[in-house]
């Protein structure tokens, strides 16, 4: 076998088993999806079809389980953009979104352009024993022709 036809889901391995997830078969194959197209936002039903597509027989109630599992787990991250809808974020880290509510469209913000434009500086403390752990902004956005 050369280094081309390495095993498909080599690195969906290597990701689950760095957070103590069991690569299952179902783990690795949605992974395998989500993590091998560079940053992307996904909802569970987006994901769901493309397992269909891709024929993965997976069900909905898999794919949210699984996705909730990958974002305690650190894989992701959750963006909930309204009540019920969330997309899920393969970038983990701490970082700002604008969300279109017309068009579903949720991309990422730019570190540099909102560090400029925010300061956090005077956040209240939170209660005595907790920290700040992240952060999160959703900027949420129209088209400039529409009214209201």
């Amino acid at each position: 076998m050369t280094s081309g036809t390495t095993r498909p889901y080599a690195e969906a391995m290597r990701r689950l088993k760095a957070v103590n997830l069991r690569p299952t078969r179902q783990r690795l194959a949605l992974a395998s999806l989500l993590l091998g197209q560079g940053p992307r936002h996904v909802t569970a039903e987006e994901l769901f079809q493309e397992a269909r597509t891709a024929g993965f027989p997976v069900s909905l109630a898999t794919v949210y389980n699984t996705l909730n599992q990958f974002t305690q787990a650190g894989l992701m991250g959750e963006v909930v953009v309204g009540s019920g809808q969330s997309y899920y974020d393969t970038n983990a880290s701490s970082h700002y979104h604008y969300f279109d509510k017309a068009t579903g469209e949720i991309v990422d913000i730019p570190e540099e352009a909102m560090q400029a434009a925010l300061r956090f500086a005077n956040l209240p403390a939170p209660p005595p024993g907790k920290v700040i752990e992240r952060v999160d902004v959703v900027v949420r956005i129209r088209d400039s022709r529409r009214n209201g």
